[in-house]
């Protein structure tokens, strides 16, 4: 019990100061807003172009300019610390003597499928870093969904479908979602 509480505690500490940094960094009046791309507020002007010409099915959504660094790292430590957590609680079923054999089956198999996902993700991201020049990319998957934030200057509705393509081949027909972070160099 004494590595659980540990582990959580160091995990919250990780996410404070990360949060902490941020904030204290961050002008006042800055702010990241992540969208579901049904409102409005979500997508910036030339973005309304870019749906009004075809582009609804890629679902990419403008983020504001700042914090991007911190939003793509508490991000993935948010993404670790979860997947963290899940892979104990499995484990510990694992190791449990009063599992059955089956529960200790399905454990492990959720065990394989975090641990596949998390490389899938890695190998996607490594690739589309590889086909372009953009400046980070972070990429989520969970049961039914897989977001790709891109940070970079622009994103064309050509590069768009690329990463999708990408993503379906590595995941499979699954919903992806492309989310383009605007580079702080640019402005």
């Amino acid at each position: 019990m004494l590595k659980k509480q540990t582990v959580w505690l160091l995990t919250m500490l990780s996410l404070m100061i990360v949060l902490s940094v941020y904030y204290m960094t961050s002008d006042s009046d800055d702010l990241a807003y992540i969208g579901n791309g049904d409102s409005n507020e979500a997508v910036a002007p030339e973005q309304e172009e870019e749906d009004s010409e075809g582009a609804e099915d890629a679902n990419v959504e403008d983020i504001a300019n700042t914090g991007q660094d911190e939003l793509f790292a508490s991000l993935r430590l948010e993404i670790q610390d979860e997947r963290g957590m899940k892979k104990e609680r499995l484990s510990d079923i694992v190791a449990s003597a009063s599992a059955s054999t089956t529960e200790k089956d399905e454990a492990l198999q959720e065990i394989d499928a975090l641990e596949s996902a998390s490389t899938a993700e890695t190998v996607i991201e490594e690739t589309i870093m590889a086909g372009a020049p953009y400046e980070d990319v972070l990429v989520r998957s969970d049961e039914d969904n897989v977001h790709v934030h891109v940070k970079a200057d622009e994103l064309s509705k050509t590069e768009v479908v690329n990463i999708m393509q990408m993503v379906r081949d590595e995941f499979g027909e699954v919903p992806v979602d492309v989310i383009h972070e605007t580079s702080t160099a640019s402005k």
